[in-house]
């Protein structure tokens, strides 16, 4: 029988990723990282070799290392994630950060995030601002069942949900701050058929021909759900934030900005009403 070492060196060839090799051994045998560092020498069993033999094969065809581990880690959160969801990702951290700069630290105040998918953006803003009262709304009663069960596994009793598109849900409710990451790929684009994306749902990818179709909804609608002074943040493609100004400009938004990544790519747009 193979010792780890041995499968981890097999995997890594297989995959060109040493760090996926490990996620998805210690996820076979439900060890933290620290784990490999004192066991390299133990031998595995047929089980655990037949069951990772079977998350390679997935990961070679192609599906999401996070969908086959269950979990993905955003902000200082472990979450769980499904194929229902979107998988959370690092560039999106920046909207927290600008969220949680429009927030105050112990006041209470209200955010509504639209379409929450595993509820990563709200539950983040609900850990760092536990006055804050928290609405996740999505259209897909499959994510917000992802969503609500993360809230709980985390003890944040701060985030209600509410199902339904956008801000359809919202009615005749106001907050300081609206926050989204929608979809803003554009429905002609070659990488949906391509990666990890193959894999993730399409309602949460692609938004029109431009996509910008679900961010113009966000723009026009939430001006009415907002309290004065209150901010729109909403992410979008590395190439969109000319037009994301124009939008919220044209609707009559103040202090129109977007913001960079760390890789110095627009990734976030808002304004003030």
């Amino acid at each position: 029988m193979p010792d780890v070492r041995e499968a981890l060196a097999a995997a890594t060839q297989r995959l060109g990723d040493r760090a996926e090799a490990e996620l998805l051994l210690l996820h076979v045998l439900r060890q933290p990282r620290s784990w490999l560092f004192a066991h390299a020498d133990d031998a595995l069993d047929m089980d655990v070799q037949t069951s990772y033999q079977e998350l390679l094969a997935r990961r070679e065809a192609g599906e999401p290392v996070a969908y086959l581990v269950g979990h993905r880690g955003f902000w200082t959160l472990d979450l769980e994630v499904t194929p229902a969801t979107l998988i959370p990702r690092p560039e999106t951290e920046l909207l927290v950060e600008l969220a949680l700069q429009r927030l105050p630290l112990v006041a209470a105040c209200s955010v509504a995030d639209l379409g929450t998918g595993s509820g990563a953006i709200a539950l983040a803003i609900a850990r760092e601002r536990p006055r804050a009262r928290v609405v996740a709304t999505d259209a897909s009663a499959a994510a917000l069942a992802v969503a609500q069960r993360n809230a709980q596994h985390l003890g944040l009793g701060n985030v209600v949900f509410a199902h339904g598109d956008w801000l359809a849900p919202l009615a005749g409710q106001h907050f300081d701050l609206i926050v989204s990451n929608p979809p803003y790929i554009e429905a002609a684009d070659p990488h949906l058929t391509q990666g990890d994306l193959r894999f993730e749902p399409p309602a949460a990818l692609a938004s029109g021909p431009d996509g910008l179709d679900a961010i113009r909804h966000i723009v026009r609608d939430a001006r009415a759900h907002l309290h004065p002074d209150g901010w729109l943040l909403f992410e979008h493609g590395w190439n969109q934030g000319p037009a994301a100004r124009a939008l919220l400009t044209e609707a009559g938004y103040a202090e129109v900005f977007t913001a960079q990544d760390l890789e110095l790519r627009d990734r976030v747009s808002g304004g003030r009403v």
